[in-house]
């Protein structure tokens, strides 16, 4: 195992809880090569920990381990068995749920989700990439998966010098799956759908927002239509839209396996739908892709959250929920309860805060490593003082 030598720093950044270090911060990489798992130390040769070390990223290193140890099957099975064992005190009540969700589950670099008898890896850095055979091996070894598919078409790959890709590395993955979530049926395809099939992420807000729901819904950025989904039971009728038709396809089957017939299922632009429509709602959710993936845009997509805020506050009508969201990292849950804020007051509306939500507890965030915390769900209503 080679040793990549750091400063003090970057030790002191490890000490309180923060797997990555820069590339500079690292003094010496003596002859490590990319995706070798490396020892890594201060200067004076004062141990660290066991890392990946990448030759491309700005982020050199990503800590494994404050110990050193063989980064092997057995490394990755009992990383895997721990983070099953926490699933499983949750309680999750679906066949669909994200087993590693990398720095929160101490894989940094490495997501895993299973659909039932399948699962899709993502490996976004160097070292992981050059681990899957030993990390397909030990998810084998567990579960004995029907299939395994690599999902490596996420655009940060490029930022380690790897190809985009989707490709299968264990068994057979149908062209469509069918799972449950939350008591529903759902189709999901691994291969080509959202992410690594569909938004496991937003589970627990789905039943969140159903509690609220009533009378006519708006459903904005639908993908597979969990939102509608879950929200048709309480409401009138639900209108879901997004611009991807074959997401919309996949809502509409999903719908009929689950006999749900008061959902309009309609491929369009969200933007100019809340600018154009004469329709008024009780319920509006807004699950916008990420607006921006680096700190420079950040401004940018400030504007862009408040526009689409205001827009629907537009058509609120009074009493009304409005269910936002943001899964961009960059925007703190202050910074989007601040444009909202701004939008109400432009909108003429006064909200009251129902609830503050953040991912599925399967999307665990680690206090000190804020990046494990990306997605924000507010629930609001809009009230007056009579």
């Amino acid at each position: 195992m080679q040793t990549v030598k750091i400063n003090r720093k970057a030790a002191a950044r490890v000490t309180s809880g923060h797997p990555w270090i820069f590339k500079s911060d690292v003094l010496d990489a003596g002859e490590a090569q990319p995706g070798d798992a490396v020892r890594v130390t201060e200067a004076n040769g004062r141990f660290v920990g066991t890392a990946h070390y990448s030759a491309a990223s700005q982020i050199t290193l990503r800590m494994l381990s404050t110990k050193q140890v063989e980064v092997d099957r057995t490394f990755f099975r009992e990383r895997f068995l721990e983070a099953l064992r926490h699933r499983q005190r949750l309680l999750l009540g679906s066949t669909a749920y994200r087993l590693a969700h990398a720095e929160g589950d101490f894989l940094p670099g490495l997501i895993v989700d299973r659909y039932g008898d399948y699962f899709t890896i993502q490996t976004l850095d160097q070292g992981m990439d050059r681990a899957a055979p030993e990390i397909v091996a030990a998810l084998v070894e567990i579960f004995s998966p029907a299939g395994i598919i690599a999902r490596n078409d996420a655009p940060v790959r490029a930022l380690e010098a790897l190809p985009r890709e989707t490709r299968i590395l264990h068994g057979e993955i149908p062209a469509e799956i069918e799972l449950e979530v939350n008591g529903l049926r759902l189709h999901a395809n691994l291969a080509h759908g959202q992410k690594t099939g569909i938004f496991l992420d937003q589970r627990e807000n789905y039943l969140a927002a159903a509690r609220y729901a009533r009378g006519k819904a708006l459903d904005c950025f639908t993908s597979s239509g969990g939102f509608a989904l879950h929200m048709a039971a309480a409401c009138e009728h639900v209108e879901a839209i997004d611009s991807s038709e074959p997401a919309i396809e996949m809502a509409r089957r999903n719908a009929e396996a689950n006999g749900i017939g008061n959902i309009e299922f309609r491929e369009a632009d969200v933007f100019e739908v809340l600018s154009t429509t004469k329709r008024r709602y009780n319920t509006i959710v807004l699950d916008p892709p990420a607006f921006t993936k680096s700190r420079s845009q950040v401004d940018a997509a400030m504007r862009g959250y408040k526009d689409i805020n205001l827009r629907a506050l537009k058509l609120l009508e009074p009493e009304g929920i409005l269910v936002t969201c943001s899964c961009s990292h960059h925007v703190s849950e202050a910074d989007l309860l601040d444009v909202i804020a701004q939008a109400s007051l432009d909108a003429g509306k006064t909200l009251r805060v129902l609830e503050r939500r953040t991912q599925g507890q399967d999307h665990p965030i680690l206090l000190t490593v804020p990046e494990t915390h990306y997605l924000k769900c507010i629930i609001l209503q809009s009230v007056g003082a009579g």
